[in-house]
């Protein structure tokens, strides 16, 4: 089968591989529908994540399930399915406890699972899943073409967004500032409003990621960066800072921005996979009562949440997606996101 592979930065292949097999009893062999980049794949795309050797990329993926192993019992052939960004059973105490993405018997795409068997990368025509009962979530009914690049939101960056929204206590009448304008700050904006905030600050200098912040909620926007967006967000919310802001970058800038634009009492939650070095000051943080909860979201454990809101169109963050490729494209879908030239891209096999 055909998969992606990085071999170095900035040198993504699309080469061919072997085809996965079930060998542990508990696993599926799942076709892809759909995959795609995520921002987090253009560290090492960058050359900030070292890549030693080739190796398999891309943790997002949906499909149909093919073949079952004999101790599967939840998940069946013909099934059309949501895999988070990694692999776990659901049912350990860290899964039960709600961090399913620090599961004790877990794993990650495109590396050997705790049996020795190997999970593929995501952006592949197939995939090995590991513990499917616990990993996989069926969706019910027949899925239409349309639908799959929201479901696909569902394995990362709508219940990545989600999170940050959970983490910083997002609530009815909340004033919200959301940090970032990739797809995981856009998806925020849809949580924060579908949990009841009423005052949505999206911090964007992008004219079309601003429209599309607007669309999913947001009801001001802030291009500004530093002292003068700081001063910004504080005009729009009684000249203290927002309620709860959301940050969705990774980098010590972000989380400057993020905490200099919460108000006293107030509380940030942080998704972006921490890039540059972010470092907390205790000190101001401790002299405002700011609050900072967060980490890399455990999206398993929000797809059924989430799952009927975008099946009824109530959300739609499957609009992230403003470029489509077949895989055999994968390195120009790297390329697009790695110069702005798209937000997300999906990619077909």
């Amino acid at each position: 089968m055909l998969a992606t592979v990085i071999h170095a930065a900035r040198d993504i292949r699309v080469e061919s591989v072997p085809d996965p097999e079930l060998s542990t009893g508990g696993d599926a062999i799942v076709r892809v529908v759909a995959s795609c980049v995520c921002g987090s794949d253009l560290w090492p795309y960058r050359g900030i994540t070292p890549t030693r050797e080739p190796h398999r990329i891309g943790h997002e993926f949906v499909g149909v399930v093919e073949e079952v192993g004999d101790d599967v019992e939840r998940i069946g052939v013909g099934d059309f399915v949501i895999a988070p960004f990694y692999v776990c059973d659901n049912s350990c105490i860290n899964c039960r406890n709600g961090v399913s993405t620090s599961c004790l018997h877990g794993g990650w795409w495109g590396s050997d699972d705790r049996l020795g068997g190997f999970a593929d990368g995501g952006q592949g025509e197939r995939v090995r899943v590991p513990l499917a009962d616990g990993t996989l979530v069926a969706v019910p009914g027949e899925v239409a073409d349309d639908q799959v690049p929201g479901l696909l939101t569902l394995s990362d960056v709508m219940g990545t967004g989600h999170h940050a929204a959970v983490s910083a206590g997002v609530g009815p009448g909340d004033s919200v500032a959301v940090v970032g304008d990739g797809a995981v700050g856009l998806c925020a904006i849809i949580a924060a409003r579908r949990l009841g905030a009423t005052t949505i600050i999206a911090m964007s200098r992008h004219p079309e990621r601003q429209a599309l912040a607007r669309d999913f909620g947001a009801t001001h926007i802030v291009a500004e960066r530093g002292e003068v967006g700081i001063k910004a967000v504080q005009e729009l919310t009684h000249g203290i800072g927002a309620d709860r802001v959301l940050e969705c970058v990774g980098t010590k800038e972000s989380m400057d921005q993020a905490i200099r634009s919460t108000r006293p009492g107030g509380m940030v939650g942080y998704v972006g996979a921490p890039n540059g070095g972010p470092e907390l000051p205790v000190r101001p943080l401790f002299n405002r009562n700011i609050g900072v909860n967060g980490g890399v979201a455990p999206v398993r454990g929000y797809i059924e949440e989430l799952l009927p809101d975008v099946l009824s169109g109530a959300i739609q963050p499957g609009r992230v997606f403003d470029l489509e490729l077949p895989l055999a494209e994968a390195a120009e879908a790297y390329a697009a996101m790695d110069e702005r030239r798209a937000v997300k891209v999906l990619l077909r096999p």
